[in-house]
Order: structure tokens, then C-alpha cells, then sequence
């Protein structure tokens, strides 16, 4: 039996759906194993189409997190690594609007110059280290599958950040570790049929940090969602059948 809700639950949800930030800098505290665990077992309750749960997680800390961070900044700096894909080239213009208006705000909050390259470089590296994180994520899923079941794993990947943020932790998820695949599948020993499809780092953010400052602007609904039929009036409520066999739901029956 699915467990009830408060009354108010929706308060607290909405709260850390709010509070949840893609967090570039993180303390040195370790996340212990139990609360990792945690997470990704609550996120199972994401939905996914006729229960078919396509995700895989890698989760590593320690000296297995470094190993790889280490691996993965190396193939970045000899440029060994797949082309980008995430993204059509060009992107719809909206869209490629939003994309520059976040680089804008993310380098600039950096204190780097726009034609900055070296140090555009070395800020982008981070992400083969997870920005510092004590924990690191990578998600995979079989190669076979369709977008239906991508959207699945994306489904299971936002509720990890938001069972995560309910308990404190910090997030960033890594879209950058996909082209990073052949580096990534023989140190995690995936079998062939799993690809990359992003990371995420995992920790608690540093409040000290100025990146972890910077906000991003959301679309109002009104720019996205189209209503029907909402303005019609509500039927009246028609009355029970049998209204003589309901019980009373005055106070006090």
C-alpha cells in the first residue's frame, strides 16, 4: 500500500522542486553509503512504461571516483572523445536564445571573458571531475531501447535530484560524460549493449562558491503550456443514486 500523504505535502514538494540547483562546487564531506542508497531506491518509484525500469547507475566514491575523474580528464585534454550529440546543430532558435543566455550568465558569474578559451577549457574539465563531489553518478541504458524508455531513465534522473535535494544533497546532472563513453564503459566494466547516457555529481554544494550563486530563468507557464476548455464552468455535482445507502458525511456520524 502506497504510503498517505500530509495534507500540506504539496508545500514541501514544491519547496525543494525550487530549491534544486545545479551545484558546480562541493565540500569535501563524504555522502555515506546508506543515504546514497537511499536515494536511488526511493527514485524507483518514477514511473516507466509498462514497468519496464531501463535505468543503470554506476555510483562511485573514494579512490574508484578518482581513478575515473583522473581517466576522464586525461582523454579530455588529448581531445579523445566522441563528438557532442546532445544537441541538433543548429538548435531551434528559442532555444539556442536560452543556450546563449545561460553561458552569458555561467561564465560571466566565473569572472571569464567570453573569448577566454583557455580558461573556458579548464572550467569545462571540472566536469570530468564531478566539480569536486564526494560521490559520482553515471547513468546508463541499453542501446536497443527507443526515446520512450530515454524518457523513462530522464524520469528516474530528476526523481534522484529531488530525493537528494529532500535530504540536503546536492546535484549536478552531466550530460558532458556521454561523449566519454569508450573511456567510461571498460573502467565500469558495462556490458556492451549499456551506453553512457550523462553523470551526475552528488554532495553537498559549498554555499561559498560564487557559481552556486548564479540562477537561471525559468519560462513563465503562459510561454508554453496551452489551456482548453478550462474557462467553461464546473458541472453541478450530480447526486448520489443511491443517496439513502451513503453514510452521512456531517460531523459527528
Amino acid at each position: 500500500m502506497k504510503p498517505q500523504l500530509q495534507t500540506e505535502a504539496w508545500r514541501e514538494v514544491d519547496a525543494v522542486l525550487r530549491a534544486r540547483r545545479s551545484v558546480r562546487a562541493y565540500r569535501p564531506d563524504p555522502v555515506p553509503r546508506d543515504t546514497v542508497l537511499d536515494i536511488l531506491s526511493v527514485a524507483t518509484a518514477a514511473p516507466s512504461n509498462s514497468n519496464t525500469q531501463p535505468w543503470c547507475v554506476h555510483a562511485l566514491t573514494g579512490a574508484p571516483l578518482k581513478t575515473l575523474s583522473e581517466e576522464l580528464v586525461a582523454a579530455f585534454r588529448r581531445g579523445d572523445f566522441s563528438p557532442a550529440t546532445h544537441f541538433p546543430d543548429p538548435l531551434p532558435s528559442a532555444l539556442g536564445a536560452r543556450q546563449a543566455d545561460f553561458a552569458l550568465r555561467y561564465y560571466r558569474t566565473l569572472g571569464i571573458d567570453r573569448t577566454d578559451a583557455p580558461a573556458r577549457a579548464a572550467q569545462t574539465e571540472r566536469n570530468y571531475s564531478f566539480f569536486g563531489a564526494p560521490v559520482g553518478l553515471v547513468f546508463g541504458i541499453d542501446a536497443r531501447l527507443n526515446p520512450h524508455s530515454w524518457l523513462d531513465l530522464g524520469l528516474y534522473i530528476q526523481s534522484v535530484m529531488i530525493a537528494a535535494k529532500a535530504r540536503g544533497i546536492d546535484t549536478c546532472p552531466q550530460v558532458s560524460l556521454a561523449p566519454f563513453h569508450a573511456v567510461i564503459a571498460p573502467h565500469l566494466r558495462m556490458p556492451p549493449e549499456v551506453i553512457t547516457v550523462c553523470g551526475m555529481a552528488m554532495g553537498f554544494g559549498d554555499p561559498e562558491a560564487e557559481v552556486n550563486r548564479m540562477g537561471m530563468p525559468r519560462q513563465g507557464v503562459e510561454e508554453f503550456v496551452h489551456l482548453a476548455g478550462f474557462d467553461a464552468p464546473c458541472p453541478a455535482a450530480a447526486p448520489p443514486r443511491h443517496s439513502h445507502a451513503l453514510p452521512s458525511t456531517r460531523s459527528g456520524a
